[in-house]
């Protein structure tokens, strides 16, 4: 099964910090509960436990739906909040009357200033940053003056009120950073794809404006000849049929110029590949880096096959991986080095990513792939595809700078006919 991409687990694992500290709030409170409240009046700590209860459920449901506020996908929780604080300050009021009254011992305050320091983070996810310090900071001074009415005085007051002071900054602040940074993260995701559909656009606009260089011209002087030869055969004129003869020559000359457009669509170039490779791994937000260290010794039929890899690799990666590196290298062995093909000296280039899903073909099977086979396969070539236990995949193809003759130039001829008919594996990569 493949893993969900960067931004989905972001989110997940942000989610899942904010919700362990509502579960550590619940953990110290049940704390206090079973090992602070020995001797206690049972009639009040009933209630209280049924309270802490609320207060952490509440927390939980504040920071679900806090989030979809902040990130704007839902709106306000304006009674979830009302209800969270003032379940948090009638705890507070409960804990500290009943250690002005003598029902719960002194300790209880720390129950009190637990509370207190988990107060303002849920609540900086939904209201601004002035007024929840505001509230928290009113809460804090009231909680600290009914503290004092109750009889807690020295160490005891030192320690809830800087101990309170502290707790709240602390997770208001991680709080409102976790809440700001998947807003972030969601604008980035949204920036790469505007990009990506940016890029489309303006690949299809440079498309039609090679078109409309190409056959504008030519069709409007069509459109006159056409007409000028029938004005000239309605009246008898031998004239027409020149005319006639020329429109033929114009859309004969016009459909050639439109396939070598086509053409020029369909054929790769390695250099070419190798730079929208680079900015199409990066616009999906994984790190390209390419290493050329052989493309200047390549011929044409070279850089056409190469070219291919590069793309079918960029495609299969963007496809079936969830990577986060994408290395290309590129370089040409020597005479001896073993190359395929011949002793000759052979151009190796090398596709290898991380990510790979756990299951699928290992050597890289379907269409794609095997089209790029018989391609490099024309060249004297080979390709390999192998996937790592630490879940890589490595894309390697070998081709011979000088494959052997056989048989004068239909090698060569093959090898063009092959650059310009994608078959089944171009249909693999159109959609770049």
């Amino acid at each position: 099964m493949r893993r969900s991409s960067g931004p989905v687990r972001f989110h997940q694992y942000t989610r899942g910090t904010l919700y362990c500290f509502a579960v550590s709030e619940a953990v110290l409170l049940g704390f206090w509960c079973v090992a602070g409240s020995g001797g206690d009046d049972i009639r009040l700590v009933l209630p209280l436990i049924a309270l802490f209860v609320a207060v952490c459920v509440c927390h939980l449901l504040l920071i679900r739906d806090g989030l979809r506020y902040y990130l704007g996908a839902a709106e306000r929780p304006t009674g979830l909040a009302v209800a969270y604080v003032v379940l948090v300050v009638g705890g507070i009021a409960v804990l500290h009357t009943g250690v002005g009254t003598g029902l719960l011992n002194p300790g209880a305050v720390v129950a009190s200033t637990w509370l207190l320091m988990f107060f303002p983070g849920p609540l900086l996810l939904v209201l601004p940053v002035r007024r929840c310090v505001a509230l928290g900071a009113g809460v804090l001074a009231c909680s600290t003056l009914s503290v004092v009415a109750a009889g807690v005085r020295g160490e005891q007051l030192g320690y809830h009120m800087s101990a309170a002071v502290f707790g709240m900054a602390v997770f208001g602040f991680s709080y409102r950073c976790s809440g700001w940074t998947m807003r972030v993260v969601n604008e980035l995701e949204e920036a790469r794809e505007t990009q990506a559909r940016l890029a489309v656009a303006e690949e299809r606009l440079r498309f039609g404006r090679d078109m409309h260089d190409v056959l504008g011209r030519n069709l409007s002087v069509i459109a006159l000849k056409s007409e000028l030869a029938v004005q000239l055969a309605q009246r008898g004129s031998p004239l027409a049929v020149e005319q006639m003869t020329e429109v033929q020559r114009i859309a004969r000359e016009s459909q050639r110029e439109m396939r070598e457009v086509v053409r020029g669509y369909r054929e790769t170039d390695l250099h070419t590949e190798l730079v929208g490779a680079r900015g199409v791994l990066r616009a999906a937000g994984i790190d390209c880096r390419i290493e050329d260290d052989g493309s200047d010794e390549l011929t044409g039929p070279l850089h056409a096959a190469l070219g291919w890899v590069v793309r079918e690799g960029t495609t299969n990666v963007l496809r079936h991986a969830d990577a986060r590196l994408c290395t290309v290298r590129l370089w040409v062995t020597g005479p001896g080095d073993g190359g395929a093909g011949g002793a000759g000296p052979v151009a190796e280039l090398v596709m290898e990513n991380d990510g790979a899903p756990r299951s699928g073909t290992a050597a890289g099977g379907g269409s794609g792939l095997a089209g790029l086979r018989e391609r490099l396969a024309v060249l004297g070539g080979t390709l390999t595809g192998e996937r790592g236990s630490d879940g890589t995949f490595r894309l390697a193809a070998r081709v011979p700078l000088r494959p052997a003759d056989d048989g004068g130039t239909g090698r060569t001829g093959r090898t063009g006919r092959t650059g310009g008919d994608a078959g089944g594996h171009e249909e693999g990569t159109t959609e770049r």
